[in-house]
Order: C-alpha cells, then sequence, then structure tokens
C-alpha cells in the first residue's frame, strides 16, 4: 500500500512587515516550497513580495484592513484569533514570536522561536520605559496574565523546539521550562543581484563610504542613540527601515543622518555595498543584518549581546560596543579604520549561516517528527 506524503504547513505571526523573521519564512517556503503559510495578518504592500507566490492563509482579523497596517492594535484579540486559525497539516512548522505557536493542529508542532513574546517577558525593552507608562503599556499590563496562561499552554503543545540562538535557547527554559536546540537563521544575501538607488538619497551616498544602520524604528532598537552619535561627526549614516519612532527620528536627526524608510532588495544590495560598515545598537534575539552585511565583506558595530554573541566573530567580522548609547557608538565609529578589517575573511565567516545549511537541518527536523524518531524531545518544567 501506497504510504501518502506527509503534508507540510508553515505558520508564523503575522507578515506585516519586512524584517529578519519574514526573511526566515521565506528561506522556510524555499525548503518547502508546496507548503502553505497560515498567519494572523497579511499585507502584501509591505511585507516582501516573494510572499505573493506562495499560498496564503489568513485569520478572520485579516478583513480588517486597519489591523493590516497596524499589527500591534489587535493585541488584545489576537490570542483568540490564534486560537481559532486552523492547520491542517501533518507537521506544522511554527515560525513564532508569540502567535503561531498557538494555532489550532491535528498535526505535530515544530516550533522555531524567534524569542518568547517580548511585549509579555521583556515589556520594558520593548515598549521603552516611557512605554510602559503609556496608554499601550497599561492595556499590555491588564492583558498580561491571560496572554502569559495562554502562551504557556501553546508552548506546551509542541512536540520540539528550536531557537535561532543561545540567548533564546536560555529564555525558552527560564519562560517555558523547555529544553530546545539552536538552529541559526541563514541569511540569503544575493550579492550578483541588481544594485538601484534610492533616487532622493544618491547625492547623500554618493561614492559610499556611509555607514549603515538596518533596523525595525522601535524604541529597543536604539536608533535614536545611533542618530544621536553622529552629530557633528565628519561621518554620514544612512538608516533603514521603517516603524512608529520613523517621524520623531526624521524630525531629530542631524544632516549627516538620512532615514531610507523601506526600500526594495535592490535598493538594499546599493545601501550594503557602498558602505563602510554596518551599526547594530540593538538587543537582538538573533540579528541577521551582521550576516547580510558580511555577505558583502563588511564589518560591523554591535552591541555585546543577544544573537550577536552567536554571529560576530569579535575583531574579524566586527567589533562590540558594551552599550547601547550615543557615546558609546560616537566613541566605535571615530575608532573605525577600514584597513583594519579582511573584507575575505568576513564572508568565510557568514557562510557558516548558508540557506543550503539552515535547509538541511530543518528537513531533518521535519523527518525526523514524521518518522516518529525526534532529534531530541522538549523537558518540560512546568512552574504553574
Amino acid at each position: 500500500m501506497r504510504q501518502t506524503k506527509p503534508v507540510v504547513a508553515i505558520a508564523h505571526d503575522y507578515l506585516t512587515q519586512r524584517g529578519g523573521a519574514e526573511r526566515v519564512v521565506l528561506a522556510m517556503h524555499r525548503a518547502f516550497p508546496e507548503a502553505t503559510i497560515y498567519t494572523t495578518l497579511y499585507d502584501p504592500e509591505r511585507t516582501y513580495p516573494e510572499f505573493r507566490r506562495a499560498r496564503i492563509v489568513t485569520s478572520a482579523l485579516n478583513r480588517f484592513p486597519p489591523l493590516r497596517r497596524h499589527h500591534r492594535a489587535a493585541l488584545p484579540v489576537l490570542a483568540t484569533a490564534a486560537s481559532a486559525l486552523s492547520v491542517p497539516a501533518d507537521v506544522v512548522i511554527a515560525s513564532t514570536s508569540g502567535w503561531a505557536h498557538g494555532f489550532r493542529t491535528e498535526g505535530d508542532v515544530l516550533a522555531y522561536c524567534h524569542s518568547p513574546a517580548r511585549w509579555l517577558y521583556l515589556a520594558e525593552q520593548y515598549l521603552g520605559s516611557a512605554g510602559l507608562r503609556s496608554v499601550q503599556g497599561a492595556g499590555l499590563a491588564a492583558l498580561k496574565p491571560h496572554l502569559v496562561r495562554w502562551d504557556r499552554r501553546a508552548a506546551w503543545s509542541a512536540e520540539r523546539y528550536l531557537a535561532n540562538s543561545t540567548v533564546v535557547r536560555e529564555r525558552i527554559a527560564r519562560v517555558y521550562g523547555v529544553e530546545a536546540d539552536i538552529l541559526h537563521p541563514p541569511h540569503s544575501v544575493d550579492v550578483t543581484g541588481r544594485r538601484d538607488p534610492v533616487p532622493e538619497l544618491e547625492d547623500f551616498v554618493g561614492d559610499g563610504g556611509h555607514f549603515l544602520i538596518v533596523s525595525r524604528l522601535l524604541p529597543y532598537k536604539n536608533v535614536d542613540q545611533a542618530i544621536e552619535a553622529f552629530r557633528g561627526l565628519g561621518e554620514r549614516l544612512l538608516v533603514v527601515g521603517t516603524g512608529p519612532l520613523a517621524r520623531a527620528l526624521e524630525a531629530a536627526r542631524p544632516s549627516n543622518v538620512r532615514l531610507a524608510g523601506l526600500v526594495t532588495d535592490a535598493q538594499m544590495r546599493w545601501a550594503y555595498a557602498s558602505a563602510k560598515a554596518l551599526i547594530a545598537p540593538s538587543h537582538e534575539d538573533f540579528g541577521i543584518t551582521p550576516l547580510e552585511a558580511g555577505a558583502w565583506g563588511k564589518p560591523t558595530i554591535a552591541l555585546r549581546a543577544g544573537g550577536y554573541l552567536d554571529t560576530i566573530a569579535d575583531g574579524v567580522t566586527g567589533r562590540f560596543i558594551e552599550d547601547p548609547t550615543a557615546e558609546a557608538i560616537r566613541s566605535a565609529v571615530l575608532a573605525f579604520e577600514e584597513s583594519d578589517w579582511d573584507h575575505s575573511a568576513i564572508r568565510a565567516h557568514v557562510d557558516r549561516f548558508s540557506e543550503d545549511r539552515f535547509r538541511e537541518r530543518l528537513r531533518t527536523e521535519v523527518d525526523a517528527l514524521t518518522s516518529g524518531h525526534t532529534p531530541g524531545s522538549p523537558s518540560f518544567v512546568a512552574d504553574e
């Protein structure tokens, strides 16, 4: 009797922005191109265009366009929407930082965790101290007991947990009492692709030699500190990314800083290829941008924390700062010398994080679940 090929699906919290987690989902889909992607919200105009080639199923929340543009406004109802979203598959690869591990399924869940929900367990870092005192912070505090119970039940239903970095593995153990293995995300940079300048920034970038930040504009990303660090310097800073702080950062920037907003992949290649170095001052769970910069042979000035400890070889592919302050960033920029870096060594380091390696490991994990020979079963230490 011929056996039916197991059905694999991919789940992700929401596809409403362009970031590292969304790039990981694209890599997952390239590993399993027949998989349907399930998500709470999907805005094809605001996320990567490659998702248009996939079959995407959304929750009922997607009927409301304002929520597609502002997914954080859906927080009070996201747990209910996630629990109601049914995924008919034998294995669900849940790319999650809060919701996808709670989608309803009768199949096995392979949770690929970017981090346990920041807004629940690292709220001050996520919102900023001022954000905790805001209406949003008060609403989150009121919802937190319910959301923590929902989140932990969802986490404990997964058959297998993978963490994207060492710091996230430790966080998973602390928050869920689950032992996870590490599978680093891949970079998917095509250095041979077309490079298109951002028209209004051609004069600013010129022949290159600028510093670069690629980041969502959120409080914990510390982009405001980087912008302040460049005030009065004879160096240029280009910031690529969007987020709630965009308007405030634009109003506060000095003349040697530019905000590019949302860019195409070809424009992103242009920004990386012509840059002197990347600046990464945020508390990241993994932080894929140093690998993207490294594919171009560019070093990174990064905060000594989080996922950067997994991806940056100090003195080889970048240098660390100890604090995400304007003073520390400014000192690192002033001390930076292009001649200190071996660009071929940087590229060789980045090759360890290739998409081929990621794809092979992910397929091995899925095969193990479908055959009943899981590489490692999660150990639970429930604290409730």
